[in-house]
């Protein structure tokens, strides 16, 4: 798969794009992932189709649902959470991609919200006050609210 791609996709966790590129259902094994393939392979072959632009296309198309389909890991990652696992799988490696969902998941994003506010006794400074306050604000230096700075300004010198 192709950095290339992804960017003109919307990364989706439907999982149904690749079968119906394919014309499959998700339950299609490996040979028929395979018979499919080289069937439409051939139709839409840029060599058997020189002046059509739409099909050198759906080449490309049925060349990545085959690629990602016939791997069965990937097809695992594709199955359970769509385009976007295929990507985070590109990003982080394989055997990253079920850490990923469960590490964004929100139950995951709460809990680090609870779990923030339980140590930092809800008072939302997140160093547990050992930056000396700094982070609330309260050591900011003052404001000079001297009106005279600008008094030895002349008109022309504007």
């Amino acid at each position: 798969m192709s950095g290339g791609g992804m960017d003109k996709r919307k990364l989706s966790t439907s999982g149904d794009s690749l079968y119906e590129i394919l014309g499959l259902p998700k339950t299609a094994t490996g040979d028929d992932i395979k018979k499919t393939y080289r069937k439409l392979a051939l139709k839409y072959h840029p060599d058997k189709n020189p002046d059509n632009v739409d099909a050198s296309d759906k080449f490309k198309e049925v060349n990545r649902a085959h690629s990602i389909l016939s791997d069965q890991t990937k097809r695992n990652i594709y199955d359970n959470y769509g385009s976007l696992g295929l990507y985070i799988a590109e990003q982080f490696g394989e055997e990253n991609v079920n850490a990923y969902f469960v590490v964004t998941s929100p139950a995951v994003k709460v809990s680090l919200v609870i779990c923030c506010a339980v140590v930092t006794g809800c008072c939302c400074c997140c160093c547990c006050c050992c930056c000396c306050n700094f982070c609330c604000g309260k050591f900011k230096p003052p404001v000079n609210e001297s009106h005279d700075q600008y008094a030895h300004l002349n008109v022309s010198d504007v």
